[in-house]
């Protein structure tokens, strides 16, 4: 007994462990911070100045690339990006993951049209799994205390 109760305690611990470091109590940056697969949109964030405003009381729904697609970027792009004379292109590119409101994943239909803060339209696929201007999205319905998280696996570029 004693036994099976420490084999369930130490399974239930290495459970919490390995779980994704997202809270609910969190707002969409803090989230995106615990996380730890979104330094390079962290970086980002700062870099354009955005950190305020999705800390703000929102809702935003954000799709969110991790590491992995901006490393997927041509090289040199993120750091050409991170520099301040390109504020305004990378302004640009990280508003237009963001879209007003909290749209969770069962909110999402084929063909759907979002408007972005950046003024332009993502288009949503349903077919074959969800995806967001082609970029699929991993994992969905992120919750933090001022809207919704939906992780993607590539960078999506509004058309300039």
């Amino acid at each position: 007994m004693i036994r099976r109760t420490f084999l369930a305690l130490t399974t239930a611990a290495a459970t919490a462990l390995a779980a994704p470091a997202f809270a609910a109590d969190m707002d969409i940056v803090d989230t995106a911070v615990g996380a730890g697969n979104f330094t390079t949109l962290v970086a980002a964030v700062q870099a354009a100045g955005l950190v305020e405003t999705l800390k703000g009381e929102g809702p935003f729904t954000v799709f969110a690339p991790t590491d992995a697609a901006f490393a997927a970027l041509p090289a040199g792009t993120v750091e050409d990006l991170l520099k301040p004379e390109n504020k305004d292109k990378l302004t640009a590119i990280l508003t237009y993951h963001v879209v007003p409101g909290k749209v969770m994943s069962g909110d999402l239909s084929d063909g759907m049209k979002a408007a972005t803060v950046q003024g332009g339209e993502v288009t949503i696929t349903t077919m074959g799994g969800a995806k967001v201007d082609g970029a699929t999205i991993s994992t969905a319905d992120i919750e933090a205390t001022n809207g919704v998280i939906h992780v993607i696996d590539a960078v999506i570029l509004p058309a300039m």
